[in-house]
């Protein structure tokens, strides 16, 4: 089994810096004005510069209108747009077919119901990414620290990869990736030492048990 790693809402050098030393697969980059970790395009470019071919690109939209992809894909080029909000499998996919680019689908996870909503997704999307389900207060909605219950994924067989997000950290990535089966982990608020402020230390010891993991998970020591 092989399990990516993906780093999200990297929003300085010295953040991008440390996603490139650990080893990360994916680097996201948020556009999304209610998030911390939000990027005008200016910014996301130069980072986009600082991250390209060391690894995957990932730009983070929340339902965005075509002239919004059309700056996207201008400004960072970037590899995977990763759709976070409520777009319609019809929506996800042609915003995948005017990018020309894979998509990578969140979808918000508190029950089993939510999960089976992926397969609705399995045309337009190359990726399904089940996110912790944000409660009704919320402001936007990933990239708060909370996790779901990773059993609810558990044995349940999708056309495409999947991929959890959603309060993992360095000390539970193993564990999430035993329970679920995923073959790729998203942290964003779980390698920060506060909203936006991303650690080095955390991505790193993230990417390390992530990598750990994969390979105990293979041995069938987890």
């Amino acid at each position: 089994m092989s399990v990516s790693v993906k780093i999200c809402g990297i929003n300085s050098r010295e953040a991008a810096e440390a996603v490139l030393k650990a080893g990360a697969d994916f680097g996201g980059l948020v556009f999304f004005p209610r998030s911390p970790r939000h990027l005008t395009l200016e910014h996301g470019r130069l980072l986009a510069q600082q991250l390209r071919s060391r690894v995957r690109v990932v730009t983070l939209l929340v339902e965005p209108d075509d002239a919004m992809v059309d700056d996207i894909m201008a400004a960072i080029a970037p590899d995977f747009i990763q759709l976070h909000g409520n777009e319609t499998p019809e929506r996800a996919g042609a915003i995948g077919f005017r990018a020309r680019r894979p998509i990578i689908k969140a979808l918000a996870v508190a029950e089993a119901a939510d999960v089976a909503r992926a397969h609705a997704y399995q045309d337009a999307a190359d990726y399904i990414l089940f996110d912790a389900k944000a409660d009704g207060s919320a402001t936007r909605p990933g990239g708060w620290g909370a996790a779901f219950d990773w059993k609810l994924v558990s044995g349940t067989t999708f056309k495409k990869p999947f991929g959890l997000a959603g309060g993992l950290t360095a000390d539970n990535v193993a564990r999430a990736i035993a329970t679920s089966g995923a073959t790729f982990v998203d942290a964003s608020s779980g390698v920060e030492d506060a909203p936006g402020k991303k650690s080095p230390e955390k991505i790193a010891a993230f990417v390390l048990a992530a990598r750990n993991a994969q390979y105990t998970h293979v041995r069938g020591d987890v």
